[in-house]
């Protein structure tokens, strides 16, 4: 009954980690600004950031299903 919510919750962050981890990439390949009005280094660095944070929370997460 728990594990259902658990998968859920885990592919959720994994989705939404990878999505960002590659959008970033994407943008700073391009040289195109992460997030507008920010230093484009600190922008990218914590997004970066968010997007491992998210994939490390989805693999917790799936490894305790």
């Amino acid at each position: 009954m728990e594990s259902g919510p658990a998968i859920f919750v885990g592919v959720v962050f994994a989705l939404f980690g990878s999505g960002l981890l590659v959008w970033t990439v994407t943008r700073v390949r391009h040289r195109a600004p992460v997030a507008h009005g920010v230093n484009p280094v600190a922008s990218a660095t914590f997004a970066s950031v968010a997007a491992l944070v998210a994939l490390g929370v989805a693999a917790w997460r799936l490894t305790r299903v």
